[in-house]
Formats: structure tokens, sequence, C-alpha cells
């Protein structure tokens, strides 16, 4: 995404300040954000964006909460690993189920390779989860 406004604090030399912020607008002018472009992973040539997998792990019933990055893969560039937080830790889900409700949901080729349980995903003091951490 790119804005312009004079309360941007910078931007480049026409006035635009990029966002590192990845988005679309639909037809009735509505901006839609799909995530970070640090965040983007590239899997063979595909742009898998992590949001899109978080919701579909969120929707899972053994799930609390789910946060998804890339990992380097020497086929694929990179590949998709998602790190899950289990809604009864003492019966975290099973990973291959996991992946089964997932592929119902999403592209075959966004369905994480490599599926973590942890008991709590790494946040900053603001709350946001340190994705480099996961990694």
């Amino acid at each position: 995404m790119a804005v312009r406004a004079a309360h941007t604090f910078v931007h480049d030399a026409d006035g635009w300040r990029r966002t590192g912020d990845l988005g679309a607008l639909d037809a009735d002018g509505y901006l839609t954000l799909h995530g970070r472009v640090n965040d983007r992973i590239i899997r063979g040539g595909e742009n898998i964006y992590p949001v899109e997998i978080e919701q579909a792990l969120a929707a899972h019933p053994g799930v609390r909460e789910a946060a998804v990055v890339g990992v380097p893969d020497r086929r694929w560039g990179e590949i998709v690993k998602a790190v899950v937080v289990a809604v009864d830790p003492a019966a975290p889900p099973d990973l291959d189920d996991v992946r089964r409700f997932l592929a119902d949901r999403i592209a075959h080729f966004k369905v994480p390779a490599l599926v973590d349980v942890v008991a709590e995903l790494p946040r900053n003091a603001s709350g946001k989860v340190l994705r480099r951490l996961l990694r």
C-alpha cells in the first residue's frame, strides 16, 4: 500500500509513503488487507499470505491461536510453517488432523508442511507476535 497525505512522516519524492502492508481495493473502493510485505511466503513462485492460513487455523476446534511463517527450503525456496497454541494444552490437536482440516479450506500449496504446538506465541510489549522467533 502507498498513501499520500500531509501528515505522513516519511515519503518519497512524489509524496507517497509505502506502508509495507499488502492490500487490494474492491470495486466499491474498500481496502482489504492481506498482510505485510515482509510476512509474505513465496513457495515455488506462489505468493502465500499468512493471515489467510491463520484465519483457517483459528476455525479448528483444537486451536486457540496460530501464527504462520515461511522457513527456507532447498526445493521450494520457502515452505509454510504453522505454530499453534492448543485450546487444551493437555490434549493438543493431532497434526495430521490439522492438515486435513486445512486442506478443505485453503489451496493445497498453502497447507503447512510443518506444524509446531507451543504453550504460547512470543510477543513484544504491545502484544504483536514476534514472527522472527518462530522461524
